[in-house]
């Protein structure tokens, strides 16, 4: 395939993921999963991935340029179009691509998903981006009219950077396998494959790169020297002190990157890797064979510890909850697509059964860690509230100023505050019996 046919296919590959993720409601992670081995190329498939993530992140902005610039509105069969110019609009906008290169393909592209007769109004249209801009518009807009008011009540006075932060790229932290080698080292070897990355001053383990770094360009990426995982979330294994041998549990383990932490910085844990999804628990064991690390792994529902546990307590439970993702938004941003307003209260009762649960596995003087990427109170602050208020054998502790604003029991990071994702994390410990 020639360089030029290889730029359609991309643009073709990115209409029909937008497609799919806008107009049938399906996981934009779930399509790229099937789209990107399709392509060869380890650019190609970086193009893929930066295409459908800039015109989902900005495609409030982007409607309203078609909407005002299109003599008629698209139709109901026109998804793979409205894609398609989606995909142009971020192309020549936020990726800032040479526009011949992004013109050309974006047209011929057209011509491949079977419409000839509009690819001259695609390319009238881009060449109209080229010469005006695009506004930037708000951010804000980008968020259903129920969550944008549930953040803003939760926040107030941070809302605005919130939702601007939420529209922006996210930069790459990686995360260094101490039992590998040093943080250090490992930098020098991100320089010598021309990679530029930054110590974290707060994560012992992480090193943090502007933009997307694809993991085939890491160096020993496959031999586990270094995994992909956000700050926030690295931040969670701060917030346990174990001994050699203690029994851990990870309640909803997938997709494994916490408990591999958990591994690497104490190696002589005994760890319990739970989670509903068998499918999903299959990623954890592949993340954990990829780092050298071992766990026991349970294919079952934590909340219903009478079908798995063995009724020995352990020591410390890691519960990540299954959340709404309100905090992750710029690393997902089909979330505010598919989220619904009735999600909140299904998610905020089976948190509370989760933790019950895990309170119930805990043994007496142990801790739980409770986590969130949720921005919303009732997810967080709000849930373990009601969670003290029966549990009367609980005492919170807080994590300190470095886990983000006070927020009830808790901390909660928003999106983008130290370049990481938002997150919550509150830390409970057990009365002693």
């Amino acid at each position: 395939m020639s360089t030029s046919q290889a730029g359609v296919a991309v643009r073709v590959m990115a209409a029909r993921v937008l497609d799919a993720v806008l107009h049938r409601g399906r996981s934009l992670k779930g399509e790229l999963a099937t789209a990107l081995p399709q392509l060869a190329d380890v650019r190609d498939r970086a193009l893929l991935e930066a295409i459908c993530f800039a015109a989902l992140r900005r495609r409030g902005a982007y409607g309203l340029v078609l909407e005002a610039w299109m003599s008629r509105p698209l139709g109901p069969r026109d998804g793979d179009l409205r894609a398609l110019l989606l995909a142009g609009l971020a192309q020549l906008d936020a990726l800032e691509l040479p526009p011949h290169a992004a013109l050309s393909a974006t047209v011929e592209a057209a011509r491949t998903l079977g419409r000839p007769h509009q690819a001259g109004m695609v390319n009238a249209l881009l060449r109209r981006a080229q010469r005006e801009g695009v506004r930037q518009g708000d951010p804000a807009q980008a968020w259903p009219a129920w969550l944008r008011t549930r953040i803003g009540a939760d926040w107030p006075a941070q809302a605005e950077a919130i939702f601007a932060a939420s529209a922006q790229a996210a930069p790459t932290w990686l995360r260094v396998n101490r039992r590998r080698g040093t943080r250090q080292a490992y930098l020098a070897e991100l320089a010598g494959a021309g990679i530029d990355a930054q110590p974290s001053a707060v994560l012992a383990d992480a090193l943090c790169v502007a933009g997307s770094v694809p993991t085939a360009a890491l160096p020993r990426f496959a031999e586990g020297a270094v995994s992909v995982q956000d700050g926030s979330a690295q931040q969670v294994a701060d917030l346990f002190a174990l001994a050699d041998g203690a029994r851990v549990l990870d309640a909803c383990a997938a997709p494994g990157g916490k408990a591999a932490h958990l591994l690497e910085r104490f190696p002589g844990l005994a760890l319990t890797a739970v989670d509903v999804d068998a499918r999903r628990l299959r990623q954890v064991r592949q993340t954990l064979e990829r780092v050298g690390v071992q766990a026991t792994l349970r294919a079952a529902d934590a909340a219903d510890p009478d079908a798995w546990w063995d009724r020995v307590p352990f020591d410390a439970v890691l519960l990540d909850a299954p959340c709404s993702a309100t905090g992750i938004v710029r690393r997902q941003p089909d979330v505010l697509l598919h989220r619904r307003q009735d999600d909140i209260a299904a998610l905020s009762a089976l948190q509370a059964r989760l933790l019950d649960a895990a309170w119930a596995v805990l043994r007496p003087g142990g801790t739980l860690v409770y986590a969130t990427c949720s921005l919303l109170v009732e997810e967080n602050a709000g849930q373990i509230d009601a969670f003290l208020t029966r549990h009367v054998d609980a005492q919170a502790d807080d994590p300190g100023p470095a886990f983000g604003h006070a927020s009830g029991a808790g901390r909660q990071r928003l999106t983008g505050e130290d370049g990481m994702d938002g997150f919550f994390y509150a830390r409970l410990h057990k009365a002693a019996g």
